[in-house]
């Protein structure tokens, strides 16, 4: 059986918070093209363009950056002959802005498409605002849409995307990379990991922490990552009076995550809706944490509701609730005993229901029904 000639298209080249994306291009087991540049792909996987005359380049800077067109049909024949010219059988869309601008082309080229929504594509009012007529055609053209999360599902259907197209596939984790942890001998140790953005209110976990460290003395944050209110964010502890206790890591790779989370006893994170409607999908930094049997504090938002099981293998509190999601943690802090017990049964529901290998499993079937559409 020929193997799948699959192309994957993404926007950005590399961006550390997007560790799924690469997890795709890493895992999947087919043989793999990699687009870039934006909503739109520029670049093939050697950073060539995809427009190779200089005049078919130029005609794409002057449309793009003066014109401010979006339909650029010297593009979209850039990567119409690209697929054609590399035989290739499935498009593989990473965000549904990437899906709706390569709809066209995909067509064109008579080439199966397939998107993969991951959050803000889904869900943020200007981005949905802005690509909502290509959207409409790009579900009535792809052969599937992958949620990663129950509400990112729904808000598909509410966008119009046909219930029939719609596979809940969420992240998944690599269980070995994150091995499960002894808590017993630990300390009243929290983690925090994500980029210092609204859907992730930082401040609420600050907030939260400033209740803890109040009344836990020994009680230690480790903020990893960086963003837009990182220093909002390291502000607001200190003038709570609590940024001895607080260490800002900037952004760290996997390993040096996992090295860290050996010290911890408790992830917290406190997803919420933002002003402009952005949301998660279900947050690979969750997944990791629960691997490695780390007791979760978070909130009932997006995927997370169905990554942690409220007091059975964490806790989860109402957007917003900084009180209440301090509570569980000075819970956490106060009973290590309770912590390893949560935390095992939220290893043992990772690995039965998250798994790195049954994710790309599932991703791989969708890709192989796609290419049997005809």
């Amino acid at each position: 059986m020929k193997p799948v000639n699959l192309c994957i298209i993404k926007p950005n080249k590399k961006t550390y918070s997007e560790t799924f994306i690469q997890e795709h291009i890493d895992r999947l087991p087919v043989n793999k093209k990699v687009l870039h540049g934006g909503v739109f792909p520029v670049y093939d996987d050697e950073d060539n363009y995809l427009m190779r005359s200089r005049w078919d380049l130029l005609s794409y800077l002057v449309q793009k950056k003066i014109l401010g067109k979006q339909d650029i049909k010297v593009r979209t024949n850039a990567l119409i002959n690209y697929l054609k010219e590399q035989q290739i059988d499935v498009v593989l869309a990473e965000y549904g802005m990437v899906g709706a601008m390569v709809t066209e082309a995909c067509r064109l080229a008579d080439v199966p498409l397939v998107m993969h929504f991951h959050g803000a594509d889904a869900h943020h009012y200007k981005t949905v605002a802005t690509y909502r007529s290509l959207y409409n055609k790009a579900f009535a053209y792809a052969s599937a849409i992958v949620a990663v999360s129950g509400d990112m599902v729904e808000a598909l259907k509410e966008l119009g995307a046909p219930g029939q197209k719609i596979i809940l596939n969420p992240y998944g984790v690599d269980t070995v990379k994150f091995p499960q942890l002894d808590l017993s001998g630990t300390s009243p140790n929290f983690l925090s990991v994500g980029r210092f953005v609204a859907k992730k209110s930082p401040q609420s976990v600050v907030e939260a922490f400033k209740i803890v460290a109040d009344k836990i003395a020994d009680a230690k944050l480790w903020m990893v990552g960086e963003g837009p209110l990182f220093e909002e964010t390291k502000q607001l502890a200190t003038k709570l009076g609590i940024a001895s206790k607080i260490t800002f890591t900037g952004v760290l790779s996997g390993h040096e995550i996992q090295q860290l989370m050996q010290q911890m006893r408790c992830f917290v994170q406190h997803s919420v809706t933002s002003p402009d409607g952005d949301m998660e999908g279900t947050p690979n930094t969750i997944l990791e944490a629960g691997s490695s049997g780390l007791v979760i504090v978070s909130t009932f938002h997006a995927g997370i509701k169905q990554a942690v099981i409220h007091e059975k293998t964490g806790y989860l509190v109402p957007e917003h609730d900084v009180e209440g999601m301090a509570a569980y943690m000075i819970k956490i802090a106060e009973d290590v005993q309770l912590a390893s017990q949560l935390g095992t049964n939220e290893a043992v529901h990772i690995r039965k229901n998250y798994a790195i290998k049954d994710r790309i499993n599932t991703l791989a079937d969708i890709i192989n029904k796609a290419t049997k559409r005809n």
